[in-house]
């Protein structure tokens, strides 16, 4: 069964949030750190996973992706903080 993952990624001074979406979470944050995540994410070095939720159908993680992006800079930073209070790199977890 695939899995389909909505992320949210910050710099290292929680400046800068991108929300994204990919079936494969690990290779997907891999390329942000390696600077081939997205034109956007490289230039402002965005690469630290602080959100994920995980998904069985395609449609229901681009809805929520598409839900995430049209929120606030304080929605989403609660959101965050409700899993990751300290809200540290959760790919040292991950890779």
């Amino acid at each position: 069964m695939r899995r389909y993952y909505v992320y949210i990624i910050s710099n290292r001074y929680r400046t800068v949030f991108y929300t994204g979406m990919t079936n494969d979470l690990e290779r997907r944050i891999w390329e942000h750190k390696s600077g081939e995540g997205s034109t956007f994410t490289s230039r402002y070095r965005v690469t630290d996973l602080l959100y994920y939720e995980e998904y069985s159908q395609v449609k229901e993680a681009i809805s929520r992706e598409k839900q995430l992006k049209r929120w606030g800079r304080q929605k989403k930073l609660d959101l965050i903080k409700t899993l990751n209070p300290e809200m540290v790199d959760l790919a040292d977890q991950l890779l």
